[in-house]
């Protein structure tokens, strides 16, 4: 390295700029500081040295803010601008370092060191010159920013020094780099990083150029389908086709961006989407193709309501719209209550079983609606046909989903109350079995991933609320009532009914009838008459015929300017409904020697059941009657093998089967009649007819009855008790075993009645026969 020198001279702070030896350069300066030192530099010997601040913002650099290491210029010119700006233009001369600040007001003057680059050049320097003017050469191809003079310049310089510095002074460095070339001071060193930067920014020139030139394929690709797309337009337009498929692929592919749908749902739409542009218009499988898109798009896959999680809301719009029913009403709030505390339970599977008319699918309405969820409903009755539920695969003519995802298409969201009316009713052929696929739908392990053969991808189902309804459990295969939670609504009482009718359905039958309250008045005593001697239900179907049938009779006569104001009561119903059609309370009138009340339940609720039996002389022969079933056959068997067996005690002659022929009878031929329950009702008919005791009249029993006299538990006790009310019943003789099911029964009902709870035929006769005769 050349000998350094030290000398005074004025400091002139850059800001953003950068000065190296041999550089010319034009400088605007301004602030007063710089220019009281050029003007000390220009009455001197036009020397002055720029340094730059290591920070732009700063207007009033201190020594702290300003680089050690600047550069020792010459100005070679200086004009004043209008607006008192100073034009210099400045020559770099050497390289100098500030050894300490001389003077600081009113400007800076420094001593510094200067550090000329060394004459001579090693073997080394003159290799690396020559791979930096290579690499420089390279870089200035890939750029295209530097002219081929400003390389022909490069090339005359003999100091390899001065040539790194010109050479950095033309690369796109950021200042702190230029400053660290500034302050090598080792030639050699200096060119090994020029080489360094050199090289690095010629790779990312590489880089950029290959970015760019996939850019310009990807946009000469994109201008090239553009270009096709607007040509097939023109021609479509001047076929008369409008925008054709193009149009309605550019919509639908919004409508799938916009849908919401499960990744790999979007990638299956977009597939068959590009399918169906390749497709011609005029070939079948277009069609089958943009049927399946619409209904891609159709299906909700994220929408859901925000369920109503307030349970007293909940619950008040339950007892609002339904009287009674606090079981189900009460399972309901439960979800909402754990719903509450989870926010991630699975939707219910509850299948509401029980008569008609009981208000089975109204309350799965008002579920939805205390639930703020969609309420959507598929009827299942007659349903054979397994492609019904899961629908039929898309290369079949006509091809559509299951009913499933129809109703979840209507819904429009992914947490509707779903409703399968009619479980019950579905049955199998040659077609399949729809209620094996309903297995899939109703099992909360498995819905969150149903398959339906159109869809083919698979659907969640298991934010669904499910609810089904049946009138008989009996006919649903084991491994579908087995996914459901049973639900059974027994049927009303009478004190219950008139709740109803007065609350629901006679103002829905006034609004209908186009009648108000001022026209039309129905006393209780009237809505009592109605139930007891017009209808026999378990539910309220018929009573609201009856309703309906009193408004039309109101409405004519209002019409007719006959009358201003009914008044219905129990004395007048007759002019309006006609004759009494039943008999209020089935129960006998006396106590009758061979004839039992025995209660049966049916799929339309509790019915009251008398066995008549009576003894002829013959050659013991059983004759059994009234269209009985198997196990009705087999309970009648049963109890008269038991009376053979006890005949002693009973006071019944051993040898009656042998002198006797004994007929069983169950009136209502013309109806069915199965199960074990008349076993007991049997005996005691069969028992009263042989020993000449009567039955008392104001008796009903139920249970199953053994060789050996036990009486076994039955099922339905809520519906039978209920029948038993109705029919005048006051004493109910049923099975010890099924005295838990009491608590289900209407405590109106059970305040009425007596309950005898037997586990043994011979309790039986103590309470439902008279005593015997002297």
């Amino acid at each position: 390295m050349a000998k350094s020198t030290t000398q005074i001279v004025p400091l002139l702070p850059l800001r953003g700029l950068l000065v190296y030896p041999t550089m010319v350069l034009h400088l605007d300066v301004g602030r007063d500081k710089s220019v009281q030192a050029l003007e000390k530099a220009m009455m001197e010997d036009s020397m002055i040295f720029l340094t730059t601040q290591k920070e732009i913002s700063i207007d009033e650099p201190t020594k702290e803010d300003i680089f050690e290491i600047g550069t020792l210029t010459k100005i070679k010119q200086m004009l004043k601008l209008p607006n008192g700006t100073i034009r210099v233009l400045v020559e770099g001369i050497e390289r100098g370092e500030i050894i300490y600040f001389v003077e600081e007001d009113p400007f800076y003057s420094v001593e510094i060191e200067l550090h000329p680059d060394p004459e001579a050049k090693s073997v080394e320097e003159e290799a690396l010159m020559r791979t930096m003017l290579e690499y420089f050469e390279q870089y200035i191809k890939l750029s295209k920013k530097i002219s081929a003079e400003t390389y022909a310049t490069v090339t005359d310089i003999n100091e390899p020094g001065r040539m790194a510095d010109i050479i950095s002074s033309h690369l796109p460095l950021k200042l702190k780099e230029k400053q660290e070339i500034l302050e090598t001071l080792d030639v050699k060193e200096r060119l090994n990083r020029v080489i360094s930067i050199i090289h690095n920014e010629k790779e990312v020139l590489q880089l950029e150029k290959k970015i760019g030139q996939r850019v310009k394929k990807s946009m000469e690709r994109t201008q090239k389908e553009y270009y096709l797309r607007e040509q097939m337009k023109a021609i479509q337009k001047e076929l008369g086709e409008k925008e054709g498929k193009l149009g309605e692929v550019s919509t639908l592919t919004e409508k799938i961006e916009e849908a919401g749908m499960p990744d790999h749902i979007k990638e299956l739409a977009l597939k068959e989407l590009d399918r169906y542009e390749k497709v011609p218009s005029s070939s079948a499988e277009s069609a089958v193709i943009r049927n399946y898109i619409d209904w891609l798009l159709s299906l909700p896959w994220t929408k859901a309501t925000e369920d109503r999680l307030d349970v007293k809301v909940a619950e008040e719009i339950l007892d609002e719209e339904h009287y009674g029913l606090e079981k189900v009403k009460e399972r309901v709030i439960e979800y909402l209550a754990v719903q509450q505390l989870t926010n991630s339970l699975k939707g219910p599977i509850l299948c509401l079983a029980g008569p008609p008319g009981v208000g089975k699918t109204s309350l799965a309405r008002s579920i939805a609606k205390s639930l703020n969820r969609h309420f959507v409903r598929i009827s299942l009755g007659g349903v054979r046909d397994e492609s019904e539920i899961r629908g039929h695969r898309r290369t079949y003519v006509g091809a559509m989903p299951g009913r499933i995802i129809q109703g979840m298409k209507k819904a429009g969201t992914v947490n509707p109350v779903f409703l399968l009316d009619e479980i019950d009713k579905m049955s199998s052929d040659f077609r399949g079995d729809p209620s094996s696929a309903m297995l899939e739908v109703l099992d909360p392990e498995q819905n969150h991933t149903f398959s339906d053969h159109y869809i083919e991808e698979t659907y969640d189902l298991s934010k669904v609320m499910f609810i089904a309804t049946a009138n008989n459990l009996a006919t649903i295969p084991g491994p579908l009532r087995d996914r459901m939670e049973i639900i059974n609504i027994a049927g009303y009482t009478e004190l219950e009914k008139i709740h109803i009718a007065k609350d629901h359905l006679l103002p829905r039958q006034l609004k209908e009838h186009g009648l108000k309250k001022s026209h039309l008045q129905i006393r209780e005593d009237a809505i009592q008459s109605i139930i007891r001697y017009f209808t026999r239900e378990a539910g309220v179907r018929g009573l609201e015929r009856q309703l309906a049938a009193v408004c039309r009779k109101a409405a004519k006569l209002i019409v007719k300017q006959e009358r201003k104001k009914i008044v219905i009561t129990d004395k007048n119903i007759e002019d309006f409904l006609g004759k009494k059609r039943f008999r209020y309370g089935q129960a006998e009138l006396e106590d009758q020697v061979g004839v039992a009340t025995g209660l049966a339940y049916t799929t339309v609720g509790g019915d009251t059941l008398s066995i008549e039996v009576s003894v002829t002389p013959g050659k013991g022969k059983l004759l059994l009657t009234g269209k009985l079933g198997d196990v009705m056959k087999e309970s009648a068997q049963a109890a008269f093998s038991y009376i053979r067996s006890r005949a002693n005690e009973l006071n019944i002659d051993s040898a009656f089967h042998e002198k006797n022929d004994i007929h069983v009878h169950v009136p209502e031929g013309a109806v069915p009649k199965d199960g074990p329950s008349a076993g007991i009702t049997m005996a005691t008919a069969l028992i009263s007819a042989l020993t000449g005791r009567a039955v008392r009249k104001e008796v009903g029993m139920t249970g199953e009855i053994t060789l050996r006299g036990r009486v076994l538990p039955i099922g339905g006790l809520k519906e039978k008790t209920l029948s038993a009310h109705r029919a005048g019943l006051t004493k109910i003789i049923a099975p010890k075993d099924n005295e838990k099911d009491l608590d289900d029964i209407p405590e109106s009902v059970r305040n009425e009645l007596t309950f005898v709870l037997v586990s043994h035929l011979d309790e039986v006769l103590k309470h439902a026969l008279t005593e015997e005769k002297e």
